[in-house]
């Protein structure tokens, strides 16, 4: 593999493509291409490594390592048998495979995964009279197979486990928001860590320390045990570890104040757990709170919240909805508030109008991620203040 200029291709959610690629951008990516819940982009190793260990929006990082069209099985086995296995992974070294398919040659995937790790097992005991181990829990080295009709593309997974297990969540709630998700929301409601962060039903708190490592500009994977590519035979520890170090340097100091507030105690209490697991119990405040009955305590203020959905906590949608306008109109002047929900018909109970709506996927659940502005008196108004500040 050229290690000076990888062609990476980036995995992530619906909707947080274009946040993803400013990351990269930012991160130094070169010749970055959006995709449909993807991000391609070129970088040499140096790259690979910062981009798995920083990147907020990112699943999963992979290298393509082979391209070929396929017309049927026999042609998907030889041409995976004729690849040069051991430039990948070494005998003795444990290997998984994950697959998507799109195509009405290969239907299957566990059948053509179950195809392709026979070719490689072979390969071994053909060239070598031995053979690697497959494991599909903790594999050394973790190819992805992608069939789209007749092309096959072969890529290495450098990540691993997927980027959103960050290592910090001990406790989680009913519906935990997943923390890629909760990363991309805060970056597309605008959260640099100016200012004060409110969410004011924050379950288990992955908003919370999303937006504490977004505020101290902390690595995204800081917690994280370890990434495939450490097991890849072009590895290069000391480059990895001075990447680590230049990245933690960066941190910066925050001034604002982050809150969380739920009802609950036992959700209270995951947050607790997973707040110290995350080491930012400076940072971040976890308080016993109604949202209905609370007031605007941080100015200025920015609200990101995941209320409880029917399909996930059951409330009483109409009547919740209702109360979150009402707090919003009586207690939160001049304040940006942020909320996503897949229940399209309760959140105009809110009685407010988006001033912007975003499709995201909450897991299967197809949400919007809906903005709200809150001005004390007219917009009119607030324009013209804002122009003579």
């Amino acid at each position: 593999m050229n290690t000076e200029n990888i062609q990476i291709q980036i995995k992530t959610f619906f909707g947080l493509e274009q946040i993803l690629a400013e990351e990269i951008k930012k991160l130094g990516g070169k010749n970055v291409e959006v995709k449909n819940r993807a991000v391609n982009c070129e970088g040499d190793l140096g790259f690979l490594y910062k981009i798995n260990y920083s990147a907020r929006t990112a699943l999963k990082i992979l290298v393509p390592i082979q391209e070929f069209k396929a017309f049927n099985q026999h042609q998907f086995y030889d041409k995976l048998f004729k690849m040069e296995w051991e430039q990948f992974m070494d005998v003795d070294q444990s290997f998984a495979i994950d697959a998507t398919v799109n195509s009405d040659t290969f239907k299957h995937s566990q059948y053509v995964t179950l195809k392709m790790k026979d070719a490689i097992v072979d390969y071994f005991q053909d060239k070598f009279k031995r053979r690697p181990n497959v494991e599909p829990k903790y594999p050394d080295i973790k190819f992805h197979l992608h069939i789209d009709r007749e092309l096959v593309t072969i890529s290495l997974d450098s990540s691993g486990d997927a980027l959103f297990k960050r290592g910090y969540r001990k406790e989680q709630g009913e519906a935990p928001i997943n923390e890629v998700l909760a990363s991309g929301m805060l970056q597309l409601a605008g959260w640099d860590g100016k200012g004060n962060f409110l969410d004011p039903m924050c379950g288990s708190g992955t908003l919370l320390i999303e937006a504490a490592m977004i505020a101290l500009d902390l690595p995204a994977q800081i917690f994280r045990r370890g990434f495939a590519f450490q097991n890849w035979k072009n590895y290069d520890a000391d480059l990895f570890a001075k990447i680590k170090e230049f990245r933690i340097n960066r941190v910066r100091e925050f001034t604002g104040k982050i809150v969380g507030y739920d009802i609950s105690g036992k959700m209270l209490n995951a947050a607790k757990i997973n707040v110290e697991a995350a080491e930012m119990e400076d940072v971040i405040e976890v308080v016993r709170q109604d949202f209905f009955e609370s007031k605007k305590e941080l100015f200025p203020l920015l609200m990101v919240f995941n209320p409880p959905y029917d399909e996930r906590i059951s409330i009483n949608d109409d009547d919740f909805y209702k109360k979150i306008g009402d707090t919003f109109k009586t207690h939160y002047p001049n304040t940006l508030a942020w909320l996503i929900s897949s229940d399209l018909e309760a959140v105009k109970k809110i009685g407010l109008r988006p001033s912007r709506k975003i499709k995201l996927f909450n897991g299967k659940l197809e949400t919007r991620f809906l903005q709200y502005e809150m001005y004390e008196g007219t917009k009119k108004v607030h324009k013209l203040e804002n122009k003579e500040e």
